[in-house]
Parts: structure tokens; C-alpha cells; sequence
């Protein structure tokens, strides 16, 4: 392909919506000035203007003026929703409960996190023994407002050395900090600049990391692509750590981890070009110098090592079996031709742990969680009796432990935390939240829709008991349908806000998705997915002809894929809903693999330099490049975060730029983006509850609500 970028030097100024001052319902809305650029683009001898590539400089004064006035105009507007203070009062109150987390034990110490209720950031308590429970390590004191958070924590084999991680602003840029469990004291300089890593100890002496080298340019924007594999030994300096894999360019790799085995006999990497897909190499640390073994060298497949026994080793894979199966071979002879089957494939999805001395398995039965016990010769011990219907996980434990912890909820029952006794296989409840929520007021029920072209679609409906099924009632259909995630049933504190305001809140599980394995993964991706976007556009047709709601009450709600699959929904049925909510999306579909760690995407997308039936597909539904003139396009609340490294903001600047020149009608066309916040992970709690009152907010009273749809419900009954 023949990739032309024009930049004329005389810059073009336009403002978006002609500087018009729109009016939508009783707030007036005045949209900023976005300036447009000569920018074109040609692939396979096809131009592509792009008028606000400038706005991809996310380091240039004029991008930072240009957020600064998007966020006033688009306060501006928020502020004045009238029940908009009501939806933050009441999400503070609901999320103001005790937050547990499943106990583990490291060293001498049994380690939990907890947060009060309205803390920003999870705290993290240790007890010893019989002894008084303290705090370990907490967050919260990281930043003064909350936006250094804790990425992970890594123990080493004694538990006397904790390596954990922070990010700042929401990043996916990590730094490492090591300290004495029993000081509580830093012990070593800090690590810096480390991206997508694992922390693996080898026994006490050190820990393997992944990061790629520092980009040139702006960090939270220029490409990382190739992921290096470091160790760093206990007591040296980062400029020293040992570079153990990916520093040639035969291991050029998007994505690198590296695990140690429980054991600490084997060093196991797993090299990725994209999402989906892995190499597998395993190292005996018991052998100086030793060579790194092929397991296997391609990408066709996701296998990793689930644990081992000596030199036999048990891997799940999906290689020959979309649906995946736990398979034992020698690390002398590790090849696929030598994998004997220890738990087969079965009609289900299959997720596995080790827990002890045995295997769990977790299949999801079309979305919902039905758990088994394995021993390691692949023979059932028995079902785990689980607490009703819905998802169940977290489990994992060591070997040396006889008692398991796992979580269980779904859409109506707020997490609890129950114990599985591995010897009796009796379940009893560990910990259950005190919340001012009556799951016994509401209901969920599973339906089979069909979508454009015949295929099933399972969708979740959850909303209070009693509801009138009338085409009136305020519904948020919710999706993401993409890179083998499954959206299992899981507890909102801000749905249950909606659910109380008599909202419907509506999950598809569509393709491409990990639901029902590699096969409908792969069958939304590339140049099927639009087959993703049918899937959505069918569940919102379903809950407008079975009378749940209407077009004018149901908004469609997604992030990161998920924001993708909003905007190109609404771009192709832009009739189909009231209000759209695309959060932290992927927007423009011809320049995504250009960011960051983008590339790693193109096993579902593909890219516009592949050839040109990809350019053509992708250029056909990228909603940057498909906002037209002359169309009413739904009410519509762009969010980001301005530390987005990950789907980075500019997709969503631009496509709010595109909708704010080219939208009819009164619908507003807002971007609210967040400052100092990321893709999402490690988001203070008061931003979050923030967040939400202002999109229920935005939402309600674009479906036409001038009070809080529970105030009117009052004064019916009264």
C-alpha cells in the first residue's frame, strides 16, 4: 500500500456548528470553536481527509485550550440538569458500605483489602496470627485527590519482601516500589517506566517485570511495540536488570509476560503479536545458563502453563479446541504432538484455576458460572453448590492450602465472599456487604434474541419487580463484544442507582465475545464485525418490540470496544436510541493501530494498511469517518480521560468534533473529559460516583425527565 500524509502549511478555520448556539430542551448549549486542517491521508489510492489530526498532539497548548473549553462548555450544561446533585447524593449514600476482599496469606501475615466506603482508593490490612489487624499499605495517602493508585502486589516466596505497583493520573506507565513487610520501609530506588507487567518473584532473590523502552514523543500517545522481558536482582539498580527475552528483532513482540512456576523450577514467557494468540517458551531456573524450550511457536492459539508437577506440565489451551481443555506433557518433549488430554473440551467455555491440591473449573453455561473440582489425573471430585445463579470467581490458592475463597454475584446481588473447604467441598459465607439495597425488589431474566443473520443472542434484562412493560421505561442496553471478553453477571453500585430510578438495564452478550468460545469470538472480527454491531442494533430492537422501552427512553451505553461499538451504532441507526454514551472509545479505525500499543489490536480490526478490502471495511464503519451531514444523531455524551494511554483521548476528540459540525436537530453533542484519569483502572471513587451522576443525569433528562423519575413515581402513588 502506498501511504501518502498531506499537512498543508495554511491551516483552515471552521467552527464547529458554525458557532451556532443550540438550545436542547431548556439549556443552551454554545459549542467551541474546533478548528480543521488540511490533512489527507491516501490508502490504496483512496484520500481521507482528517480536519482535526492536530488534535492528536495531545503534549500542543492548543489541544489543552481546546479540552479546557469542550469541559466548560460541557459543564455548562451539566450543571444545569436539575436532579443532577440528587444522582450524586444518592450514588455517595449507596456506595458509602464496607468493601471486603478475599483474605491470603504471605509470610506470617494474613493480607486483605478493604475500603470504609467512600475512600478513594482500597486499603490494605494485615493480621498476624491471633493478633490485632493493621494497615499495611494505603493508597489513599499516595496523592492528595486519589489519582495514584496501586497496580498490583507481588510477595516474595517468604513474604518478608513486598514489590507493588502505582499508577499516576490513570496511566498504564507503572512504577515499582520495594519494601520490608515488616518495616513497612522502601528498601530500594524506585523502578521506573514499566508498561503491561506481571511481577513474578523467584524465590527471594528477585523478580521478573515486562516493559518496552521509553517512547520518543509523548508518552501517553507514541507507539510501544516492541515488550521486553527484564529480571532485577534484590539489591541492584534498574539500569543493571538483565534483559531475559525480547531484545533482538526475532523477539519482537507487542505483548511479553513471564511467570515463575510455584515451585520455582520454571520460568514460563508468552510472547504475543496482538490480543489473542501466544508462543510459549519455558526456562529450567534450576539449570544455570539453561536454553529457553519451545512449547510452541506460533500464534495460533491462547495456551498457557496452569501449573506443573515436577517436570510434567498442565496447560489450557484452545489449540484444536475453541472451547478449551487442560492437556499434561513432559518439558522434555513439550510439543502439541505430545499433549495428552487431561480434562477434555466440552460444549462450554471453560476457565481454570488450581486451588490446592486440585483443579477448578469454571464454565460458562451461556454467560452464567457453573463450577467443578478436578484432581490433577483429570478425575471429577465433585460440583461446587454455588449460592444461586449468576458469576462466580476467584478462586486460587496454594498448594499447601485446604481452603479456597470466591466471590459470587450478578446483576441484582451486590458480591459477597464465600470459603470452599477443598477436602469436604462444603461452602460457607465468609463476608456479605451491608448495603442499602434490596436485591429482593428486583429480577433478572435471560432471553434468546436473534440478530441479523439468524444467529441466537443471549441478553440478561435486569429491572424493580413489577415493572410496567409500557415502551416508557428509561433503559441503558450495555455491550462490548470484543477480544474473547465475556460480560458475566456482576453487581453495580451505579445500576442499582439507575434500577431504583425504575431503569431497565439491559447486557447482550455479543459476538465476539469469549462466551461461547473461539468461534464466536472470531466471529466478530476483522471483516465480521459488523456481525457485533447487527448483535446490538438487534437488542435494542428486541427490548423496543417487547414493550421494555422505546426509542425515546433507551440509550446505548459501551466503553473502549465498547465505546467503539456505540459510535458505529449510532452512526448506521442513529434513529435507534435517545441518547448515546460511548466511554473511552475506539473511534477511528484507520489510525488506531498508529498509538500506543494499538497494533496489538489488529487480530480483531485489522488494520487499513492490510490491504484494501481491509481500508474499505474499516473506513465503512469507523465512526470518526462516518458522522454525516444532515443527520439527527442521539444525544450524546463523549467521555475520556486526558491520561488515556491506552484508547487515547483523541479518538473521542475527534469524534466529538465531527458530531459537533455535522449534528441537526436539538440533540446535544458533549465531550465531558477527565482530568488526571486514564482508561479506567484506578479511578477515585469520588471521580467515579462523579462520572455517573453526571451521565444518569445527562441521560434522564434527554429521555424528556424534568425530575428524578423515582420523584415521580411518588406522586403517583401519593
Amino acid at each position: 500500500m502506498t501511504r501518502l500524509t498531506i499537512t498543508l502549511i495554511s491551516l483552515v478555520f471552521l467552527t464547529a456548528c458554525k458557532n451556532d448556539i443550540q438550545k436542547t430542551n431548556t439549556i443552551t448549549v454554545n459549542y467551541p470553536n474546533t478548528k480543521t486542517v488540511d490533512t489527507i491521508d491516501t490508502y490504496f489510492g483512496t484520500e481521507v481527509k482528517d480536519p482535526y489530526r492536530w488534535l492528536e498532539d495531545d503534549r500542543s497548548p492548543e489541544t489543552e485550550a481546546w479540552v479546557k473549553a469542550q469541559n466548560k462548555s460541557t459543564y455548562g450544561y451539566l450543571d444545569n440538569i436539575p436532579f443532577r446533585s440528587e444522582l450524586k447524593e444518592r450514588l455517595s449514600t449507596l456506595w458509602n458500605y464496607e468493601k471486603v476482599g478475599a483474605p491470603f496469606t504471605e509470610g506470617d501475615y494474613t493480607y486483605f483489602s478493604k475500603n470504609d466506603g467512600l475512600q478513594n482508593q482500597n486499603v490494605i490490612y494485615r493480621k498476624k496470627g491471633d493478633g490485632d489487624t493493621e494497615v499495611f499499605l494505603n493508597p489513599n495517602t499516595f496523592s492528595d485527590d486519589g489519582t495514584v493508585s496501586l497496580g498490583g502486589l507481588s510477595f516474595s516466596k517468604n513474604g518478608k519482601i513486598l514489590a507493588y505497583s502505582i499508577s499516576e493520573g490513570g496511566s498504564d506507565w507503572r512504577k515499582i516500589l520495594i519494601m520490608d513487610t515488616e518495616s513497612k520501609a522502601i528498601i530500594e530506588d524506585t523502578l521506573v517506566d514499566i508498561k503491561f507487567t506481571r511481577i513474578s518473584w523467584y524465590k527471594n532473590e528477585g523478580f521478573y517485570y515486562s516493559s518496552y523502552d521509553k517512547p520518543k514523543g509523548s508518552e501517553l500517545s507514541a507507539k510501544t511495540d516492541q515488550h521486553k522481558v527484564y529480571y532485577h536482582k534484590l539489591g541492584t539498580s534498574q539500569k543493571d536488570d538483565a534483559l531475559i527475552y525480547g531484545g533482538t528483532p526475532e523477539e519482537k513482540h507487542r505483548y511479553i509476560y513471564a511467570g515463575v512456576t510455584e515451585d520455582d523450577r520454571y520460568l514460563v514467557i508468552t510472547p504475543r503479536i496482538s490480543t489473542t494468540g501466544n508462543r510459549l517458551f519455558i526456562k529450567d531456573l534450576s539449570v544455570k545458563n539453561s536454553p529457553l524450550i519451545t512449547i510452541l511457536d506460533h500464534t495460533d492459539s491462547n495456551t498457557y502453563v496452569l501449573d506443573n508437577d515436577g517436570s510434567t506440565l498442565f496447560l489450557v489451551t484452545n489449540l484444536e479446541a475453541p472451547n478449551k481443555k487442560i492437556v499434561k506433557v513432559d518439558v522434555a518433549n513439550p510439543t502439541p504432538e505430545n499433549w495428552v488430554d487431561v480434562i477434555p473440551e466440552t460444549e462450554n467455555v471453560l476457565l481454570a484455576s488450581t486451588s490446592g491440591k486440585y483443579i477448578i473449573t469454571e464454565y460458562m453455561v451461556d454467560a452464567i458460572s457453573k463450577v467443578m473440582q478436578y484432581d490433577y489425573n483429570g478425575k471429577l471430585i465433585r460440583d461446587i453448590n454455588l449460592p444461586g445463579v449468576g458469576n462466580a470467581g476467584g478462586f486460587g490458592s496454594k498448594k499447601k492450602e485446604s481452603i479456597d475463597y470466591f466471590s459470587f454475584t450478578n446483576y441484582n446481588t451486590p458480591s459477597s465472599i464465600y470459603t470452599l473447604d477443598l477436602e469436604t467441598g462444603d461452602t460457607k459465607l465468609y463476608w456479605k456487604p451491608s448495603i442499602e439495597f434490596n436485591s429482593d425488589d428486583y429480577e433478572s431474566h435471560q432471553v434468546f434474541y436473534t440478530s441479523k443473520d439468524g444467529t441466537k443472542v443471549p441478553m440478561i434484562i435486569t429491572h424493580k419487580k413489577g415493572v410496567e412493560l409500557n415502551g416508557k421505561n428509561p433503559t441503558i442496553l450495555y455491550g462490548y463484544g470484543g477480544f474473547n471478553i465475556s460480560l458475566n453477571p456482576a453487581f453495580s453500585i451505579a445500576n442499582a442507582v439507575w434500577m431504583e430510578q425504575g431503569g431497565i438495564y439491559a447486557v447482550p452478550n455479543l459476538r465476539g465475545g469469549g462466551e461461547y468460545g473461539k468461534k464466536w469470538h472470531d466471529a466478530g472480527t476483522k471483516t465480521q464485525k459488523q456481525n457485533v454491531f447487527d448483535d446490538f442494533i438487534a437488542a435494542g430492537e428486541y427490548l423496543i418490540e417487547h414493550n421494555y422501552t422505546s426509542s425515546e427512553y433507551l440509550a446505548i451505553r459501551g466503553g473502549s470496544n465498547g465505546g467503539l461499538l456505540v459510535g458505529a451504532t449510532m452512526t448506521q441507526r442513529p434513529d435507534l436510541a435517545k441518547v448515546a454514551l460511548p466511554a473511552v472509545g475506539v473511534l477511528d479505525m484507520l489510525r488506531y493501530h498508529t498509538f500506543t500499543a494499538g497494533a496489538g489490536w489488529a487480530y480483531d480490526y485489522g488494520t487499513a494498511e492490510d490491504n484494501q478490502e481491509m481500508f474499505e471495511y474499516l473506513k465503512g464503519y469507523s465512526p470518526v469517518h462516518n458522522v454525516k451531514n444532515g443527520v439527527e444523531y442521539p444525544a450524546t455524551l463523549v467521555t475520556t480521560g486526558d491520561h488515556d494511554d491506552r484508547v487515547v483521548p483523541a479518538h473521542s476528540f475527534k469524534f466529538a468534533a465531527e458530531l459537533q459540525s455535522k449534528q441537526t436537530g436539538a440533540n446535544p453533542t458533549l465531550i465531558r473529559i477527565e482530568t488526571d484519569a486514564g482508561h479506567g483502572a484506578g479511578t477515585p471513587v469520588s471521580k467515579t460516583i462523579e462520572q455517573y451522576a453526571d451521565i444518569f443525569g445527562f441521560t434522564l433528562y434527554n429521555m424528556g425527565f424534568q425530575v428524578l423519575p423515582s420523584k415521580t413515581e411518588e406522586k403517583i402513588k401519593g
